[in-house]
């Protein structure tokens, strides 16, 4: 069973609150500080000497790079990790917390940026586990669990049903499960944890308002980010922490360019320049691909177009409406059910990965935890995933691991891969570092296509301008690059072409300055030309209005 989501609109900036409070009741708050948190991992300072004040009822935004240890104070102060120094106040007086129960007994509830769901349990039994409610004999109340969502989500508009499988939910409404799951236990301070990074430009609007209503409503809640529109449209105060400290205070009237200096410590390019695109042919074709789904229901229907070498074809979309099918049938993983796809004039359309990686084909995943990486591997390693096999890195069967060590530093200095030692497992990085191994590996390699299914997902202001710069560059090369993105401002930057798919369908390719109102309405499924009539008459319509009313 799906849960449906509604598109909402940003939230005014701040200073305009969206008076929601009258539809909830007021919780009591608390005040939250943190005093002089340090934490250390071996020869790593994560945290140096912190303070952060959490006043009731505010939005408190905690904007950072990758790795500059949010996420590791926010553990602290959760109960995962012990302080090497400092101290939590409550309410002025001092707490110590031996794991998270404590933290949650004290009103602290977290929702991380990797939910802590088990995707065959329902809403109702996720929200219980580990405080699960019991009836007469200690056994346990299902009807208990499913009216506290219900009376959680109709306190906040969740729309939850108590009864729906976590695997069937989409990331929106999951989320959501998880924010319900701490207030249910009367938490009075929310930590959100990268709580945008998966989520689609609808669902995190609806974020935005959600939040929002809790913190009128009385929640103090702590947002960690790198997003700055999002930090702009909705927090309260910010704090910019770098490499372990605290830099500065910054005020969310101040200007994306100005928080992003803060943020990263230099001057950070809020745009792409590129040269025009020199189209060279070749490259990749799509004639007529589709690709059914269960039921018979298609996931690609009769998709066209083609990317030659030297130009970056954007995919824009809603996401859902068959990008990851179609990155799929380009690597090997999926077959489609007709239609022809060639690299350079060859049919690849059966080929399987190994074959599609051989030929050229680089490919960032949308899910880098599933598919990008391997947790349990050394960064080192990962980093050379898809290239154990080449004589750089092998021999006669046996891996080189000094000419792979020699890799591993090379791409930390070159992508800025922030960690303690390459033979760390990668699942000791932040996601946007992981993300920077998984771009950083791909990238390496001698390609002809460059698939880049949302590659500067979870990654902070200072890298996606880094990022973007090395797509250019690929593209510069030669290389046929596919960009699929849920960031429209992304598209807009990067784009050559803009193909928009709705429903399985190429709705149409259009030029890199169309405007965002036409795209919009391309992605609701208007085909083109009366998108583009659409959007006249509404600028006609708007145009005429101004003039009314002078």
């Amino acid at each position: 069973m799906r849960v449906g989501l509604a598109a909402v609109t940003l939230p005014a900036p701040h200073g305009h609150r969206a008076g929601c409070a009258h539809r909830l009741g007021k919780v009591e708050g608390m005040k939250l500080e943190l005093r002089g948190i340090t934490k250390r991992f071996g020869p790593l300072i994560a945290n140096d000497s912190i303070d952060l004040t959490i006043e009731e009822g505010h939005i408190h935004a905690l904007l950072g790079e990758n790795g500059a240890g949010k996420s590791t104070l926010m553990n602290v102060l959760y109960g995962m990790h012990a302080p090497d120094e400092g101290e939590i106040l409550i309410d002025g007086a001092p707490v110590t917390f031996k794991g998270p129960g404590d933290a949650v007994a004290a009103g602290i509830g977290m929702v991380h940026q990797h939910f802590m769901l088990i995707p065959v349990f329902t809403v109702a039994e996720s929200i219980a586990l580990g405080f699960e409610p019991t009836g007469p004999a200690g056994i346990i109340s299902r009807e208990r669990a499913r009216r506290t969502v219900r009376e959680v989500s109709a306190r906040f508009g969740f729309d939850l049903d108590p009864d729906a499988l976590i695997e069937d939910l989409p990331v929106g409404a999951q989320q959501r499960v998880e924010i319900v799951k701490a207030l249910s236990r009367q938490a009075k301070v929310l930590i959100l944890d990268e709580p945008t990074a998966v989520l689609t430009p609808q669902e995190t609007d609806e974020l935005m308002t959600i939040m929002r209503q809790l913190a009128d409503a009385g929640t103090s809640i702590v947002f960690i980010t790198h997003k700055l529109r999002e930090v702009r449209a909705v927090a309260d105060e910010i704090t910019v922490i770098r490499r372990g400290r605290v830099v500065g205070h910054a005020s969310p009237s101040d200007s994306e360019a100005s928080l992003a200096t803060q943020m990263v410590g230099r001057e950070v390019l809020m745009r792409v320049e590129k040269d025009p695109a020199h189209p060279a042919g070749g490259g990749l074709s799509f004639d007529d691909v589709s690709l059914l789904g269960a039921g018979g229901v298609p996931l690609l229907d009769h998709v066209s177009f083609d990317v030659p070498r030297g130009e970056i074809l954007a995919v824009a979309g809603v996401q859902g409406n068959g990008q990851t099918e179609l990155a799929e049938v380009i690597l090997g993983l999926r077959n489609p059910d007709s239609g022809v796809i060639r690299l350079e004039n060859a049919d690849i359309t059966r080929a399987k990965p190994r074959q599609s990686l051989d030929a050229g084909v680089g490919f960032i995943p949308e899910d880098r935890s599933t598919d990008g990486i391997i947790a349990s591997f050394s960064i080192a390693d990962n980093l050379v995933l898809d290239q154990f096999r080449s004589s750089a890195f092998a021999s006669f069967g046996s891996l080189k691991r000094g000419a792979i060590a020699r890799n591993a530093r090379d791409k930390e200095a070159e992508y800025d891969i922030r960690l303690t030692s390459i033979e760390d497992p990668v699942s000791s990085l932040s996601g946007g570092n992981q993300q920077k191994v998984v771009v950083a590996r791909e990238m390496s390699r001698d390609l002809t296509l460059l698939v880049a299914n949302q590659p500067t997902r979870g990654v902070d202001v200072g890298s996606i301008e880094f990022i973007h710069r090395r797509i250019v560059d690929v593209r510069d090369q030669g290389c046929a690059v596919l960009l699929i993105s849920s960031e429209l401002d992304e598209v807009i930057s990067l784009a050559d072409r803009i193909a928009v798919m709705y429903r399985g369908r190429i709705v149409g390719i259009v030029p890199a300055d169309t405007g965002r109102d036409v795209l919009g309405l391309m992605m609701a499924g208007v085909p083109l030309d009366e998108a583009v009539a659409a959007s006249s008459d509404s600028a006609h319509d708007d145009g005429a209005h101004r003039k009314e009313e002078q």
